[in-house]
């Protein structure tokens, strides 16, 4: 009949979706961990804890990456917007000490483009292996009318785990210990919404060299993966906390493992502000303090650890390429503001 209706015909191309499967399966195996059952197509991801762990404290994680997604549609750019989802969830669950095992994204768009689906599984797969945990599932959803041409969603899913008697609570931490400031990639994928307003008023000078770096390529900077150096980091020395450096920003991030009764007390002398966030906050006339509260500011993950600690842990991070320097300290809390960045 000539009227009769298909799934295609509605807007759903299934022919799609098993295309992106078939190409992503190479990309997806080279993450795969020894522990990982099965492979891709199965109801639920597998994953055999046996024989690693005494007393397994799972810590799970998921995320997004905000309004980056727009910018990076806008770009045409996302072959690394995969990156920073996986950072986001992975950083996370680090905090609390654990390894990330495994992840799973969400993938979602209105119309099914295969080699943007592709690009942005395979960025994925890439963060996977910087973090050293497997891809072992996803979902590609294709829902007509649910977003424009061209857009599509993402989220991501983690799960780690930790030996019970290794995990990061804070419970640790005492005045006199040292924040160490570990450098990010550029603002990660926090602070976009406010980003593309600067941008907008700014006329968008993605060109613009920003000491050699382009505006659109610092902007697009993926997510730094901080997952194997802390491992190695928590292994070789102490460490009383951490901190990923996200939504909030330096004000609000490091606090939340902070025991009640103690505060902080960050140097701002000590934070030179990268040229990106140089930039959006004079071009934004941006409050020092609202940058406090909404971006990284080039510290995209902190280490608190007792000061005779802090040369070894710099030589480490070093050795792995990140930059670090100590930010500050914990301080005895002085009445109801714990945070003092001055």
């Amino acid at each position: 009949m000539s009227d009769a209706l298909t799934y295609r015909a509605a807007g759903v191309d299934i022919d799609a979706g098993n295309a992106v499967v078939e190409r992503i399966k190479p990309l997806v195996k080279r993450t795969l961990r020894p522990e990982v059952m099965g492979g891709l197509g199965g109801f639920g991801g597998l994953f055999d804890l046996a024989g690693r762990y005494r007393e397994p404290v799972l810590v799970s994680g998921t995320d997004g990456v905000g309004t980056k997604l727009k910018l990076a549609q806008q770009l045409g750019r996302h072959d690394t917007i995969g990156i920073d989802l996986v950072g986001m969830c992975v950083n996370d669950v680090l905090v609390q000490g654990a390894e990330p095992l495994f992840f799973l994204d969400y993938f979602a768009t209105g119309r099914l483009d295969v080699d943007t689906a592709v690009a942005v599984v395979g960025g994925i797969a890439r963060g996977c292996e910087l973090a050293g945990c497997a891809l072992i599932g996803g979902e590609t959803a294709e829902m007509p009318d649910m977003y424009p041409p061209g857009e599509y969603d993402l989220a991501g899913f983690t799960v780690g785990a930790v030996e019970k008697s290794q995990l990061l609570t804070g419970e640790a931490i005492v005045a006199g210990d040292a924040i160490l400031g570990v450098a990010s990639s550029g603002p990660h994928s926090n602070g976009y919404s406010l980003i593309r307003k600067i941008l907008e008023r700014a006329g968008s000078p993605l060109e613009l060299d920003l000491g050699g770096v382009r505006l659109a390529d610092a902007l697009m900077a993926p997510t730094t993966i901080y997952v194997k150096p802390m491992l190695e980091l928590m292994k070789a020395r102490p460490v009383h906390g951490m901190a990923h450096i996200t939504g909030g920003g330096l004000k609000e991030n490091i606090i939340r493992v902070v025991p009640d009764g103690l505060g902080l007390a960050i140097d701002a002398a000590a934070i030179e502000l990268p040229p990106v966030f140089d930039w959006l906050m004079r071009e934004g006339k941006v409050a020092r303090e609202e940058m406090w509260r909404t971006f990284n500011c080039g510290v995209g993950f902190t280490v608190i650890l007792p000061r005779d600690a802090v040369a070894a842990a710099s030589a480490l991070l070093a050795r792995h390429g990140l930059a670090s320097a100590v930010i500050g300290e914990v301080v005895k809390a002085d009445g109801d503001e714990r945070v003092r960045i001055g």
